[in-house]
């Protein structure tokens, strides 16, 4: 509690289901939260818990060089949080270009205006699985190359290697985390697998399966990435993780298939999902993903708490409740 009562914090990406779950857990150890939004976000974990009430909004963009410096320097930010992102694989193919402005340039743009400040004590960079790129060679390790082709995973590759360039060049106290697939309550972008899952299960509906439901993945629980995240924040300037990147994974990859037949048992409904072979948002996903987090794990005293199963269990339980107030 020491660490954070009232520490001005800011947060990207707020408007996302980490960003969220992060700014609510920061509001409880007594951090003073900023978020800059570009947009007002009805639908997301932010909004519907009621925490977007207690945090400061700064308008703007990402993109907007200005935009940023200002969030930064204006509040004596002292810890950095950068979730921000286009994280739809189907959008980056079809428009590459807004991926990479907001992903790319919205990373330099964020780490330059930290490095102008003086104030800035921490800053924890979200990557992704997806740096790696497709190999055989699992589960990925932090020593693996960054092998990514697709216009997201290189967006990501890039914002990787901007936040290794400026902790190494300008000393900044930067840690990047890996994370897999992220579920938890409050996941409202129902092109996902788990909230279209859950909630066509709960409403009775037939769920799409968009592929055959054979690609392999890491699914972690919210809430453990936000332990990852803060305590990353904590030691961003210790030897050893300044600097660095972490995979964060409880170690276990699964198949679709796998995830929405898990779902079928704890929801009770057993109706086989639809399939539909060949759209957009099959293309050019890699087949198989896995992490290694024995990193995380030595390094920064991290452990995943919750299994898939309890996951989804507590997930379940809170679409339930949302989707029966009404304010679905």
């Amino acid at each position: 509690m020491s660490h954070w009562q009232d520490r001005p914090v800011l947060v990207t990406g707020a408007t996302g289901l980490l960003g969220g779950h992060l700014c609510a857990t920061l509001l409880d150890l007594g951090a003073r939260v900023h978020v800059l939004m570009r947009d007002v976000v009805p639908d997301c974990f932010l909004s519907v818990s009621g925490h977007v009430h207690r945090v400061v909004q700064i308008r703007g963009d990402l993109a907007d060089y200005r935009a940023v410096e200002r969030a930064v320097a204006q509040y004596q930010v002292r810890t950095v949080f950068h979730l921000g992102a286009q994280a739809i694989v189907g959008i980056a193919r079809r428009s590459p270009w807004q991926t990479f402005e907001s992903n790319a340039r919205g990373s330099w743009n964020l780490l330059e205006a930290c490095r102008v400040a003086e104030h800035v004590e921490a800053i924890v960079i979200a990557s992704s699985d997806k740096v790696y790129g497709a190999t055989e060679d699992l589960p990925y390790r932090e020593s693996h190359p960054l092998g990514a082709t697709n216009p997201y995973d290189v967006s990501k590759a890039m914002t990787d290697m901007l936040a290794r360039s400026y902790a190494v060049t300008y000393g900044l106290p930067i840690v990047t985390l890996r994370c897999g697939n992220l579920y938890g309550p409050g996941d409202l972008h129902f092109d996902r697998l788990i909230p279209e899952f859950i909630r066509a299960r709960v409403r009775g509906e037939t769920p799409v399966m968009r592929s055959t439901g054979q690609a392999e993945r890491d699914f972690l629980w919210v809430g453990d990435a936000v332990d990852a995240y803060v305590l990353a924040a904590e030691r961003a300037q210790e030897d050893g993780i300044v600097g660095e990147a972490f995979n964060v994974s409880d170690g276990r990859s699964w198949t679709v298939l796998a995830v929405a037949e898990l779902i079928d048992e704890l929801t009770g409904v057993s109706e086989p999902p639809r399939t539909v072979l060949g759209t957009a948002e099959a293309d050019g996903e890699i087949p198989r993903q896995t992490l290694d987090a024995t990193l995380a794990r030595q390094r920064l005293g991290w452990a995943p708490s919750v299994d898939l199963a309890e996951g989804l269990e507590r997930t379940i339980a809170w679409y339930r409740q949302w989707l029966a107030s009404g304010d679905a």
